[in-house]
């Protein structure tokens, strides 16, 4: 009895897992269709959610653009330069922002 019951159990277990393996992925040689599950994917999924990415950064740019700058306060352990930049002046660092870093002195406007 058991043996019987052992056989329909692998026998149905093997047929669900053919049928499991036979999908849209791509068997070997085969290609049945998986690059369109990807082609959706990519227009449903991953476009709107660059879209949504996109607004979010918009938005909190507009909420970091209207808040006023804060006051300088000149620390003696900010801002050092014990040497000079060899660019430029010598006191702006190389991606320097005159809106947002200051200088030894203070912002520059």
């Amino acid at each position: 009895m058991s043996a019987i019951l052992n056989h329909a159990i692998r026998r149905q277990f093997g047929a669900t897992a053919a049928r499991n393996m036979s999908g849209t992925a791509a068997v070997a040689g085969e290609h049945s269709g998986g690059y369109k599950v990807w082609k959706r994917l990519s227009f449903f999924v991953a476009v709107p959610a660059v879209g949504l990415c996109m607004l979010n950064a918009y938005l909190k740019h507009q909420e970091e653009h209207d808040k006023p700058r804060q006051e300088f306060v000149k620390y003696d352990y900010l801002r050092r330069r014990e040497k000079r930049f060899p660019w430029g002046e010598g006191q702006k660092s190389l991606f320097h922002n005159p809106h947002v870093n200051a200088l030894p002195d203070g912002y520059e406007h």
